[in-house]
C-alpha cells in the first residue's frame, strides 16, 4: 500500500444496466493520502439523486470502470493536502457535483465554468460518496449552513443547487406562476424557493403521494393533468423528453421553460406556432456554478425549506436506487454512514 493510502469500502458500478441486474457491487479499495489541493473526506452521509441511478443504468455512461457514485456528500476532513488553507481536520464541508474545472478558458473567466470544456464531476469522474472516504478537492468543497444536521444538509448539495439553477434560468417574474413537472427531491426544495419568492407553483406529477407533499409544502396546485392557469415559467425535472411540448404549451406568451435534466429520452417533433411561437423559451440547465452553491445555501439557511427525507444505511445504496427507480422514495433518499 502506497505511503499515506488508507483502506475503505465503496459502491461502485462494475457493470451499468437496469437496475434490478444489480450493477452496484460493494468492494473494498484504497484511497491515496491526498494531494496538494485535495481533502480526505469521511463521509457521514450522501444524499441519492436521480443522477446516480442514470450512471447505474447506464443512460449516463460511466467516465471511468468501477466509479462510485454519489455527489451530495458530507463529511468530516480526515486530512488535508500541503497546498490547502483554509479548511481543517475535523471541518464538516460539503461536496457537491461540480468536482473540478480548468480555471482558465472562456467559461470558467467569465463566471460560467459550468460549461468549462474540462469540467469534472463527483461520482462520474471522480469516485463519490456511496463510500467510506472520499477524496476531493478542497477548492470546489462548500461551507455547510450552521444549525443543520447531516441528513437534512446533504440534498442542498444537488438537489437544492441544481434547483436554484433551474429557478434562476426559468426566468420567473417577481409574483409569478411556476409550473413544475416531476416533484421528487429537486423540485420539493425548488418549490418552497419559488413560494418564498411570492410565487404561485403549479406542480404536475402523476404520484399521489408527491401530490400531497406538494399541496403540504405550499402549492398551489398538484394533479396529473395540465395546470389550472397559464405559466409564465416551467420547470421540468422529470426525465421525460415528451414532458418538454406538454410543458411548452401551457406557457403563457414570453413564458420560459428550464429543463433540469443532466438525461432527457427523446423529445416529440415541437409545433412551432402551439410550443414556441409568441417567444415562448426552452433553456437547459448544465450543472452549477459554485457561486449557484453558495447563493443557495445562503437563501436556504435563511428560509429554511423543509426536507423531506428517506433514509437508509448506507449498505442499502442499492435498495435506496431501486427504490428511486420504482417511484417509491417521496421526497429525497439519504445514505448514512
Amino acid at each position: 500500500m502506497p505511503q499515506g493510502a488508507r483502506r475503505t469500502w465503496a459502491w461502485a458500478v462494475e457493470r451499468p444496466g437496469p437496475i434490478a441486474s444489480g450493477p452496484l457491487r460493494r468492494r473494498e479499495r484504497t484511497v491515496p493520502a491526498p494531494g496538494p489541493y485535495e481533502l480526505l473526506l469521511e463521509v457521514a452521509v450522501c444524499a441519492v439523486c436521480r443522477t446516480d441511478l442514470h450512471l447505474a443504468e447506464g443512460d449516463l455512461p460511466p467516465r471511468r470502470p468501477g466509479c462510485t457514485p454519489g455527489h451530495q456528500v458530507v463529511g468530516r476532513v480526515a486530512a488535508a493536502g500541503s497546498a490547502v488553507r483554509d479548511v481543517f481536520a475535523g471541518d464538516r464541508v460539503g461536496a457537491a457535483w461540480l468536482a473540478g474545472t480548468c480555471g482558465t478558458c472562456r467559461f470558467c473567466r467569465s463566471g460560467r465554468e459550468n460549461l468549462c470544456p474540462e469540467s469534472r464531476y463527483t461520482g462520474w469522474d471522480i469516485d463519490g460518496g456511496y463510500a467510506g472516504l472520499v477524496l476531493v478537492d478542497a477548492r470546489y468543497v462548500h461551507r455547510l449552513p450552521a444549525g443543520w444536521g447531516d441528513e437534512e444538509v446533504a440534498p442542498l448539495l444537488c438537489a437544492g443547487i441544481i434547483g436554484y439553477r433551474a429557478l434562476q434560468r426559468a426566468e420567473l417574474p417577481h409574483g409569478g406562476r411556476l409550473g413544475l413537472y416531476g416533484f421528487g427531491a429537486s423540485a420539493h426544495l425548488t418549490a418552497q424557493l419559488a413560494v418564498a419568492r411570492g410565487a404561485t407553483v403549479h406542480v404536475v406529477t402523476r404520484s399521489p403521494a408527491a401530490q400531497h407533499m406538494a399541496r403540504d409544502l405550499g402549492a398551489a396546485s398538484a394533479g396529473s393533468g395540465p395546470p389550472p392557469e397559464p405559466l409564465d415559467s416551467a420547470i421540468l425535472f422529470a426525465p421525460a423528453g415528451d414532458l418538454v411540448p406538454v410543458a411548452l404549451a401551457a406557457l403563457d406568451r414570453g413564458g420560459t421553460l428550464s429543463v433540469a435534466g443532466v438525461h432527457l429520452t427523446g423529445i416529440p417533433q415541437l409545433d412551432y406556432e402551439r410550443h414556441l411561437f409568441q417567444e415562448r423559451t426552452v433553456r437547459s440547465v448544465t450543472a452549477n456554478t459554485r457561486e449557484d452553491g453558495r447563493a443557495l445555501l445562503a437563501e436556504a439557511a435563511r428560509l429554511r425549506p423543509a426536507v423531506r427525507l428517506a433514509r437508509y444505511p448506507m449498505d442499502r445504496a442499492d435498495e435506496a436506487l431501486a427504490d428511486l427507480a420504482a417511484g417509491r422514495v417521496t421526497g429525497v433518499a439519504v445514505l448514512i454512514a
